[in-house]
């Protein structure tokens, strides 16, 4: 039988209204206490037209604090990549504790005229405006991950596949309980910040997967991409659920106090899928003692690509293995099941 899920197996570019097919722009993260390495972003090669020096181009970058590794890994992958260029001056504006505050840094933003913004919002729809803002003032705009409604807001728009990310989570769990035949599982789900569209992709396109086996969730709670909020929503979690068969956690840094709660609890009788690849989950994927069994990627070396992309904007260029003459529109990286079996290939891009 036909599985309806979409194919979340490779990477789309988006033409207008064409998506076709393409290879990895750049699979890598890095953390905040490291620096990026060469597999997490992409000098001067020789053999690539792309990263021949052009234009001196200024891109400005705005991003949430890094509280926590992942919004680190973005900010510390966007600097390393500017600085790769020898055409690139990197002008980073701090985005505040909400998206009012990051709104107004952005506007003096605007006020400097920079060649293009890559901009990670607080919230893609309260920032929506300001996108609309500065590419009616003439400045390319690269929306990174959190994405505006409105195309007219973003020259390039290039994220991780949510909803996919969903997907490969309740495809892995589904083939797991089926090749254990247990016929009615009970699954939970922790979820993270339920405010954002992405957290609601994420979680419809595991109820799809899911449903493809007859299977459903028992039990959903939302935490907030952090650690403590992930062991609080854990505890209440397996309150709700003595008996539990399989759980996905969206995120592996709040999957760490998902696991102290489990630890706490003493409870062992289910497996877990993390989300996003962070070097902790892989790391204990692969020693394979705990419950947590796989996770499904979500890399922030999409900031590399972001910057790498934006300077090619900025110049007027386009992607050197492409026939198009322009940047593409959309860049949707897919996400990627990490398992014992392939956890040591995975190891070096963990953040």
């Amino acid at each position: 039988m036909t599985n309806p899920i979409p194919d979340t197996s490779r990477r789309r570019l988006l033409f207008g209204g064409t998506a076709i097919a393409a290879g990895a722009l750049l699979t890598a993260c890095t953390s905040n206490e490291q620096t990026p390495t060469p597999t997490q972003t992409k000098g001067a090669d020789t053999e690539n037209p792309n990263t021949a020096a052009g234009k001196a181009v200024t891109i400005g970058f705005s991003a949430p604090a890094a509280d926590h590794g992942w919004i680190a890994a973005i900010t510390n992958n966007a600097k390393a990549q500017a600085g790769a260029y020898k055409d690139v001056t990197f002008k980073q504006v701090e985005a505040g504790k909400d998206a009012a505050a990051q709104r107004a840094a952005l506007d003096t933003l605007i006020a400097e005229k920079p060649d293009v913004i890559v901009l990670l919002p607080h919230d893609g729809k309260e920032l929506n405006a300001f996108g609309l803002k500065a590419m009616e003032a003439g400045i390319p705009v690269v929306n990174l991950d959190r994405a505006f409604p409105d195309a007219l807001a973003y020259r390039l728009q290039i994220k991780g596949d949510n909803y996919g990310m969903g997907v490969a989570a309740g495809h892995y769990i589904g083939k797991t309980l089926k090749a254990k035949n247990v016929a009615s599982p009970i699954i939970g789900e922790i979820a993270g910040m339920d405010e954002l569209e992405l957290t609601q992709e994420r979680s419809a396109g595991f109820k799809a997967a899911l449903a493809t086996y007859g299977f459903t969730v028992a039990n959903r709670r939302a935490a907030r991409f952090t650690a403590d909020s992930g062991q609080k929503e854990a505890q209440n979690l397996l309150q709700a659920l003595p008996k539990m068969d399989a759980l996905w956690n969206h995120d592996d840094d709040q999957g760490i106090g998902v696991l102290a709660a489990i630890t706490a609890a003493n409870r062992s009788e289910f497996f877990m899928v993390g989300g996003a690849g962070s070097k902790k989950a892989i790391e204990d994927i692969a020693a394979d003692k705990t419950v947590l069994k796989a996770t499904v990627t979500y890399s922030p070396s999409m900031a590399s690509s972001a910057i790498s992309l934006a300077r090619l904007i900025a110049q007027g260029r386009g992607m050197s293995d492409l026939v198009e003459l322009q940047v593409p529109k959309e860049v949707i990286l897919a996400s990627e099941t990490i398992t014992k079996e392939n956890a040591s290939t995975y190891l070096k891009l963990g953040f």
